[in-house]
């Protein structure tokens, strides 16, 4: 953590948003009375009205994302930085900078896998000169799939080729932000791509060892009996990352992420609705269209959200030891999600952690004291075998 004297803990940007609400009034809950909290965003009206409901005390700062000095001045006044403010790839790279350069820890939201490439390709090392912890993917994109792995893998013998398969259930539904982030990555897929070969071209491997994400197949799966897919989402890239910083996953460690449903009806029309966005998202004016049907800031209701749950099995394999485990919680989105990257930043902020920089993952840079915390706000990491 910065040794400097800085006026806040933990700020959040981007707290006038439909998850960002959801951060705040967790913090407003959940923090110890001793940290020390900020609200920042845009609007100094919108913000008001955040605080007025959440009650609490807490300081607000007029910021834009846009301007690169007075993201600065804010990070430099803060020890752990939470941002919403996305599509990231549009609005997230000033603020990763500010946080490089200024040595605050960096929490986003972000599904992207394109940003946390540029991340690593462009403020990677400046994080590492200045202690700053650059930590991408930290509501349900990825902390469950990540630290879900590694609690698998604490289950298997050390110094082994190790092998998980992670598979997705889950109900629920999605806000405007979600949405336009996702148009976002479909519509950018081929340059994702570039930048990806580019970062592993330049990223060093782990001395001595081998990670792999392997492509699931499409059908019913022997072991669990559900109707499966490969799910294209940033978390195989992220459990991977954690993988290549953490020796204990071993010589050679692969990992498989799917989607689980019940049923191959289920099954097929996920996958025709997730080409035809896929495909709409390729042309900006449809891009623009189907954000407009769902516009950022919006998001589900109380009650959809109470409705929503998720479930994600591992299974892992290694030095002949076969371990079954599972992560599960409730609504994954935004109730779930708002938990995860509150507890991570009281986590950076609070708890002895081993000490790392630059761009690390959950698992690397807090591992069971996260786990620990989620546990703790209701999130359950299971041995079912």
């Amino acid at each position: 953590m910065p040794s400097d004297p800085r006026d806040f803990d933990i700020v959040l940007l981007g707290a006038t948003g439909f998850t960002g609400g959801l951060i705040a009034d967790y913090l407003a809950a959940q923090a110890p009375s001793s940290v020390r909290t900020a609200l920042a965003g845009r609007s100094l009206t919108k913000l008001e009205a955040v605080r007025a409901r959440t009650g609490a005390a807490i300081e607000l700062i007029e910021v834009d994302a846009t301007d690169a000095a007075a993201l600065r001045a804010l990070t430099a006044r803060c020890r752990v930085l939470i941002t919403t403010v996305g599509p990231y790839i549009l609005h997230g790279d000033l603020v990763v900078a500010a946080c490089a350069d200024t040595g605050t820890d960096y929490l986003d939201l972000t599904g992207e896998p394109e940003f946390a490439d540029l991340t690593y390709l462009k403020h990677h090392a400046r994080a590492v000169q200045t202690g700053a912890r650059l930590i991408h993917a930290c509501g349900f994109d990825s902390i469950p799939h990540d630290l879900g792995a590694q609690f698998t893998v604490d289950q298997l013998p050390e110094g082994v080729p190790i092998t998980v398969r992670g598979y997705v259930r889950m109900k629920g539904t999605f806000s405007g932000g979600t949405a336009a982030s996702a148009l976002e990555i479909m519509g950018r897929m081929r340059q994702g791509r570039t930048t990806h070969d580019i970062r592993r071209q330049i990223e060093p491997e782990p001395e001595g060892r081998t990670v792999r994400v392997v492509t699931g197949k499409i059908g019913k799966d022997a072991d669990t009996g559900w109707w499966v897919a490969p799910m294209p989402t940033i978390d195989p890239q992220i459990v991977a990352e954690s993988a290549r910083q953490l020796p204990r996953y071993g010589p050679d460690f692969s990992y498989s992420h799917s989607l689980a449903v019940d049923s191959p009806l289920a099954l097929a029309g996920m996958a025709a609705g997730m080409g035809a966005l896929a495909v709409a998202a390729q042309v900006p004016a449809a891009r623009r269209a189907l954000t407009r049907l769902r516009p950022s800031g919006s998001g589900p209701t109380q009650a959809q959200r109470d409705a929503a749950w998720f479930a994600v099995r591992f299974i892992g394999e290694g030095g002949g030891k076969r371990v079954v485990t599972e992560v599960a919680g409730g609504d994954a989105g935004y109730t779930e999600t708002a938990k995860m990257i509150s507890e991570a930043a009281l986590c950076l902020a609070l708890d002895d952690l081993p000490v790392t920089a630059g761009q690390v993952t959950t698992a690397s840079a807090m591992g069971p004291a996260l786990r620990t915390r989620l546990q703790a706000a209701g999130i359950t990491f299971t041995v079912l075998d």
